[in-house]
């Protein structure tokens, strides 16, 4: 949004934007924790969860998610405008039919795939500004996009006992670590060109355009120490580093502009 804006938006709309896309998002989560309530008793990571311990039924996990979309959908076109409502909605729909419903349990590239939800929130926040679209945050799309598999595979490494108690075929627990590691680096190696192409189409400056170039070194240094070493503890250490990088990357982006 501060890109978008090219300064600081107003702060309703910050906080307007950031109201209704938390509920999209946790709309989502929770239609996801009602479908997969099957596989989630089988994992230790998510056996604690509500819909598994009948805490919350699935009737009321079901309503209470239908009444988080709906109630985003409205409050982002009142507040925000209809694309970005849109948007975040549409979110929703591809990550509860085509990752959770379709690919989570059938294909290896359902991270890969289903994880374009979680890179339209870039979207979300670009229209909020602007109430259009362009190149610059399709590469943003894009950076998330990329980010996500590498982000999230390097979690499944750890937890692949319990994808494959699941049946649930997330690449490390259908593949050999030393293929995981090297889809890792080639990942990170087009999200670290895309964060660098990012500045010339964005027009960003050279605070974001040093901090991209910095911080996709290290992501790469570390993904590279992964083909070496494809412990948990190897992979958990990139994982840490993979949300201090999408954090610190956003960061400078903002800063860039701000100053």
């Amino acid at each position: 949004m501060v890109v978008a804006e090219r300064g600081l938006p107003s702060v309703w709309l910050m906080a307007a934007t950031v109201i209704g896309g938390t509920a999209a998002a946790g709309g989502a989560n929770a239609i996801n924790m009602v479908y997969d309530r099957d596989i989630d008793r089988l994992m230790e990571r998510t056996k604690g969860r509500p819909m598994v311990t009948g805490e919350i039924t699935p009737r009321a996990g079901l309503v209470f998610a239908l009444g988080l979309e709906a109630g985003a959908f409205a409050w982002l076109w009142t507040t925000v405008n209809l694309l970005s409502a849109v948007l975040a909605v549409s979110a929703t729909a591809f990550y509860v039919f085509v990752y959770t419903m379709w690919l989570k349990r059938k294909s290896e590239h359902n991270i890969v795939i289903g994880g374009a939800a979680g890179a339209v929130p870039v979207l979300v926040g670009w229209s909020a500004v602007t109430g259009s679209l362009g190149w610059a945050p399709v590469v943003l799309f894009a950076v998330i996009f990329w980010w996500t598999p590498p982000h999230f595979w390097a979690l499944a490494i750890k937890y692949q006992a319990d994808y494959s108690a699941a049946s649930v075929p997330m690449l490390p627990s259908v593949r050999e670590g030393r293929v995981v590691a090297v889809r890792i680096v080639l990942y990170t190696v087009l999200l670290w060109a895309l964060t660098l192409l990012f500045a010339p189409v964005a027009g960003m400056g050279h605070v974001y355009l040093g901090s991209a170039l910095v911080l996709g070194a290290v992501f790469m240094v570390l993904a590279v120490r992964l083909l070496h070493d494809t412990t948990p503890k190897a992979a958990m250490r990139l994982f840490g580093w993979s949300i201090t990088y999408i954090t610190v990357l956003f960061g400078a982006m903002a800063l860039d502009q701000l100053v």
